[in-house]
């Protein structure tokens, strides 16, 4: 057939096909680059049947004048100053050749893994598949150049023959069909500097397979030298070569194919090997994740997310392989403020919702996503280019998935560093690489699992010889003896004005039963009353005795917790369930039972037993409380529990774990925000986030309870607090840290801490109590109370001892105190 038998529309496609009209935005991007272009062939895809054909035309424009960059599809090119009687060598060599005897040049694009260089040339590929996108020629002098057929197996070019003659200015050769040296002839193709160049003949030959009807090689011959058209003669010149090394071909193409997944093979197992060597550490592990990631594809930049299916949240602790905490935080700043979700956890961990950005898309689908064009994909954020100054090009998006198939994380790899975008063999790299990477995450998670149940394991045991169980006795006496209302211990202990610690401590547990009982939680929930008994009592030996943080702390925390219920009608006005009346009761009890006197901060930093199990999660003691306070319910006889539904047991265990970690008072600093809206707008009881709120306040009012009761009660306990704190600084400078100022006894000047705590913590949560319960107007207005005395001590300490260097003089020198009485008087 002839050129004028292809419909015009039909005709750019054929050139477009085979290479010869350009992508103009690609090609604009090469002459950017070098500053020229040249025209290129190629060999099409190979077809599944077919027939030859010719297409001819007339006329040959000029031959470039200068050598450039050729960009094409489905094509490579090699510079070859012969014939393609050379065929047979380049497959059995498995590399082309030249003789050509000029300094190879270099180039300033990074292209492709594939890279093939010969004297006198410089050849780069860019390969998806067996498709060829990019090529890059750079040479000098003579380099010719004979396009006749490709074959690509992986991303690796292992035969070429090609038609083509390239030229240096100073001199332009001919080329006939018959002459091995560069011969005398018109060039095929016109100056592609300006226009592309449209072949004026064609002839496309398929070759089958053997035994097979499938096609094999397609050769398409371009622009015929000699005069006449393509005919009945070169299909038979062409049937007749590759009778002969078509065997060849297909057998040289096998062994590539074979010595390319072996090799796969073998990057794959050492990158198995490397990970399940690190299954004992979850970060050094994700850090060696993406250092593969990264090495496998090429990439220049890879962010790892696992899925937290509890909050519906991606978390990421590594960014380019490596933890930049503070660098992390300083770069996210200023774009949380435009993603709604996105924020830093205290222990360094960047959290965003499950279904945000191409990170979530992927989470949410499990399949894997290439974005050649990273700007133009609606799901990109560029907010993070413009805050880090990255400029992200493309990204590979993958899942990491468990046996199963349950998405466990999200690995992002961004711009890839050896060609245009990511190709479909990174894509096959990729999901091979999520399966070890979802077995070995899985593993170590589990391993992490086993470590942490032998070290809650070997802490249980500790904490049972450290503390005896209760005798059957004291179980006994204690059912035993009536269940007296409250008021029995004073007349005053349902007042908020009452100092509970002033109660004697062998009665605790039993005023513990009295408050639970007249409440109606006994009755309504069927309590066991040995179980009870025998859980209080479990209590109250599971705490230690530091001076402040002990068993009476504990009682008077719960008393609080009672009060709060009772004058406030918490239950009968609806803002509290009695189960949640319950829970807050039983957790004020138990929220800081087996406490060493010291806080999270000096176990992280003395790397004790507590803090390598609980570090990661951050709140150290209070989920080291929460799991002793779990192991005494589940001790034998001692989960009073067991007459609740199943629904009723598991939303118990809920709220205990809740409340119990909302004593720490960073967690009360990150909601009061909320809670001051609460305040504003009215408490809803029918909003469950309410409910939670109010629970966690309530906890945190209680907790800091004795800075509500009078003046003399109020300091004799902050007393007992410094003193706590002073031995924490001790040990810290005997390990060689510097503590906090209220930490050290040198240092402290009590009655400024105490006005800033006051001011920064304790006023601001019974203010919001009181707006929310007109009736809790009593402890606000205590507190503010001490507040003044505080202050007035401060001056007064200050006039008086204005060099002291003892911090507990304050609370030894009884003459403050007269000075105190005298300004009242006057």
């Amino acid at each position: 057939m002839t050129l004028e038998d292809i419909e015009a529309p039909h005709r750019d496609n054929l050139w477009r096909l085979l290479g010869l009209l350009q992508d103009s935005e690609r090609l604009a991007g090469a002459v950017a680059r070098d500053g020229n272009t040249a025209g290129a062939t190629q060999a099409g895809r190979i077809l599944r049947n077919g027939s030859a054909q010719s297409v001819d035309g007339c006329g040959s424009p000029p031959l470039p004048s200068s050598p450039g960059r050729y960009l094409a599809r489905d094509m490579t090119l090699d510079c070859q100053p012969r014939r393609s009687s050379a065929a047979a060598r380049m497959v059995s060599t498995g590399s082309p050749t030249s003789t050509s005897t000029s300094t190879s040049t270099s180039t300033t694009a990074k292209a492709h893994k594939l890279h093939r260089s010969v004297p006198g040339n410089v050849v780069w590929l860019e390969v998806v598949w067996d498709e060829l996108v990019w090529v890059e020629v750079v040479w000098v002098e003579v380099v010719w150049v004979e396009v006749v057929w490709v074959e690509v197996v992986w991303d690796e070019v292992v035969w070429v023959e090609v038609v083509w003659v390239e030229v240096s200015p100073s001199k332009v050769p001919k080329l006939t069909s018959h002459s091995s040296s560069l011969p005398s002839c018109d060039p095929p193709f016109g100056d592609l500097t300006s226009n592309p160049a449209t072949p004026t003949s064609l002839l496309c030959v398929p070759v089958a397979s053997p035994g097979r009807e499938a096609t094999a090689v397609l050769v398409c011959l371009l622009d015929k030298v000699t005069p006449g058209d393509f005919g009945r003669r070169e299909v038979k010149i062409v049937e007749e070569c590759f009778k002969y090394t078509l065997g060849m071909l297909i057998n040289t193409m096998e062994a590539e194919r074979e010595r390319r997944l072996r090799t796969q093979c073998q990057a794959l197992l050492s990158v198995a090997q490397n990970l399940f060597t690190h299954l004992d550490d979850v970060s050094v592990l994700l850090r060696e994740i993406m250092s593969e990631a990264r090495r496998l594809t090429d990439a220049e930049r890879c962010s790892l997310f696992l899925l937290d299916r509890e909050h519906d949240q991606l978390v990421a602790k590594v960014f380019d392989g490596e933890r930049k905490e503070e660098s992390v935080q300083e770069v996210l700043l200023p774009v949380m403020q435009h993603l709604p979700g996105v924020y830093i956890t205290s222990s360094g961990e960047v959290r965003l919702p499950a279904t945000q950005g191409i990170a979530g898309h992927v989470a949410s689908t499990g399949h894997l996503l290439n974005i050649r064009d990273a700007y133009s994909h609606p799901l990109f954020y560029k907010g993070f280019d413009e805050c880090t100054g990255f400029k992200t090009r493309n990204i590979l998006c993958f899942p990491i998935k468990q046996e199963a198939g349950e998405v466990l994380g999200v690995a992002e790899l961004c711009n890839k560093t050896t060609g245009l975008h990511f190709t479909r063999f990174d894509e096959e790299i990729a999901t091979a690489f999520s399966s070890y990477c979802g077995i070995s995450i899985t593993n170590s998670l589990l391993y992490k699992k086993v470590v942490d149940a032998q070290v809650r394991s070997k802490l249980s045991n500790e904490l049972m010889m450290f503390h005896m169980k209760v005798t059957k006795e004291e179980v006994e006496r204690l059912v035993e003896v009536e269940v007296v209302p409250p008021t029995h211990f004073h007349p005053d202990f349902c007042s908020f004005r009452y100092f509970p610690r002033q109660v004697h401590e062998g009665r605790t547990p039993l005023a513990i039963l009295s408050m639970i009982e007249s409440l109606g939680l006994v009755s309504h929930f069927r309590l066991s009353r040995e179980s009870l008994a025998r859980f209080t009592l479990m209590v109250r030996k599971g705490y230690r005795d530091p001076p402040y943080h002990n068993w009476l702390h504990a009682f008077s925390v719960t008393h609080f917790a009672f009060l709060l219920i009772h004058n406030l009608r918490l239950t009968d006005r609806g803002a509290l369930t009695r189960l949640e009346a319950l829970a807050l009761l039983v957790s004020s009890m138990c929220h800081d039972l087996d406490h060493r006197g010291t806080t999270n901060s000096f176990q992280v930093a003395s790397n004790s037993v507590l803090a390598s199990l609980y570090s990661s999660e951050g709140s150290v003691m209070e989920r080291h409380h929460l799991a002793q306070a779990m192991c005494i319910l589940n001790t034998d006889d001692c989960n009073f529990l067991e007459n609740l539904t199943r629904q009723e047991y598991t939303n118990f265990l809920d709220l205990m774990r809740d409340i119990i970690l909302a004593t720490d008072l960073a967690h009360h600093l990150r909601i009061v925000s909320e809670l001051r809206e609460i305040a504003a707008s009215g408490y809803d009881a029918g909003n469950p986030r309410h409910h939670q709120l109010l629970i966690c306040l309530l906890m945190t009012a209680a907790d800091l309870s004795d800075q509500t009761k009078d003046w003399h009660s109020s300091k004799h306990v902050a007393e007992l607090i410094y003193k706590e704190f002073f031995t924490q600084g001790d040990l810290e400078k005997a390990m060689g840290n510097m503590p906090l100022e209220m930490m050290d006894r040198e240092k402290a000047f009590i009655p400024e801490l105490q006005l800033q705590f006051l001011d920064d913590v304790a006023i601001p949560v019974y203010e919001i109590l009181a707006k929310l319960f007109p009736e809790a107007e009593e402890p606000y207005s205590s507190v503010r109370t001490n507040y003044r005395h505080w202050s007035r001590l401060r001056d007064v300490y200050k006039r008086r001892k204005p060099a002291s260097t003892s911090s507990l003089e304050v609370f030894e020198d009884d003459s403050l105190e007269d000075d105190l009485e005298t300004e009242d008087i006057r």
